[in-house]
């Protein structure tokens, strides 16, 4: 499949386009609905497709739409992985389309409860509470209590608090993940969501009975334009970086960390899936793609969450703010399209030559 025509215009375009990929080339497709709808009342659901044989021991699993908005680009990624191997996969595979199907659909990286959903995977025991420190001084400029303006001076705010902070701490203070604040951005939620809920019903059904699983988790925003970069939850043994700089190459990979790309988050998706997968070998990276700079990313989202909170959904200030996050999340241009889906495909090929070969 083309690259750029793997991309779908919107989420139920994109949903009927899995479904029936995986129909024709004889996958097991199954739909889980949640409660909460699209823009004109429309059933949302989480959807996944795997290859029917559940004994082997080695799986890759693809996850699209965590964060809502970026769904289109991961959604492309297993479009045309799907047309791509047909039939036979080389390996056995998962794939969970939409995450966060309410906000796939309403153009959000948050859900229909204002929630991150990459900050609501907390463990057993880890409390829905709490801030990073600093958050809350950053509250009035980062969620104000109005619809968003025509001009905004949040570009000029956002450099001078860098400026006197510094980025990495601001980074941290901000992106880490909040429980404080249910209309404020990067809010974890004050417990499982629907979607965590749903996951944790099938997740281990899912994993079938492998031993060596590789995850790649679709996400589109943090680092250079088009550039790619696996972020990882867990600090890595000798062994895990051997296999990481073999399989994909030295310089493709990091740990979450705030002095580096991303920051050290709670509630991350990928931490609770390797908590559910036990003893398995279960390799779970982030797999970000650059779009546009940080200032630029954050600031849509400040406009964005005005306008879900602040605006009438049809009012044209929302509109507004849905398109440039659209953009900002999963930019137009078919050069960042091409690129990004062709080094998507590219690490899954060698994804699939690693663990075939182990």
């Amino acid at each position: 499949m083309d690259p750029i025509a793997a991309f779908s215009p919107d989420y139920f375009t994109a949903r009927q386009r899995f479904r029936d990929a995986a129909d024709r080339q004889g996958w097991a497709v199954e739909s889980h609905p949640i409660a909460a709808t699209g823009p004109n009342g429309e059933p949302l659901t989480i959807d996944v497709a795997a290859t029917p044989e559940m004994s082997h021991e080695k799986t890759l699993i693809l996850s699209s739409g965590v964060h809502g908005v970026e769904g289109p680009f991961g959604s492309a990624v297993q479009l045309g992985l799907i047309e791509r191997w047909g039939r036979t996969p080389p390996i056995r595979c998962v794939m969970i389309h939409a995450v966060n199907p309410f906000g796939f659909a309403h153009r959000r990286r948050f859900n229909e409860e204002n929630v991150d959903q990459n900050r609501n995977f907390l463990l057993p025991g880890q409390d829905y509470g709490g801030s990073p420190d600093g958050y809350a001084e950053l509250d009035s400029i980062l969620n104000p209590r109005r619809p968003p303006p025509r001009v905004d001076p949040f570009p000029l705010r956002a450099v001078w608090n860098v400026m006197r902070h510094g980025l990495p701490k601001l980074k941290q203070a901000i992106a880490a993940g909040q429980y404080d604040h249910p209309k404020g951005i990067f809010f974890g939620g004050s417990g499982p969501s629907e979607s965590h809920r749903i996951l944790a019903a099938h997740f281990p059904r899912w994993l079938g009975q492998s031993r060596r699983v590789v995850h790649f988790d679709y996400h589109t925003g943090l680092g250079a334009r088009g550039a790619v970069k696996l972020l990882l939850d867990t600090e890595l043994t000798n062994h895990r970086r051997r296999q990481l700089t073999d399989w994909f190459g030295a310089d493709t990979f990091e740990v979450c960390h705030h002095d580096g790309l991303a920051y050290d988050a709670r509630g991350g998706f990928g931490l609770w899936c390797e908590a559910v997968a036990g003893d398995r070998d279960y390799l779970f990276a982030c797999t970000e793609f650059g779009t546009y700079g940080p200032i630029s990313m954050l600031g849509g989202l400040k406009r964005e969450n005005q306008a879900y909170h602040w605006c009438k959904p049809n009012a044209p200030s929302t509109e507004r703010a849905k398109r440039e996050l659209a953009e900002l999340f999963c930019p137009a241009a078919a050069e960042w399209r091409e690129r990004v889906v062709n080094r998507s495909w590219s690490l899954v090929d060698a994804a699939v030559t690693g663990l075939s070969a182990t």
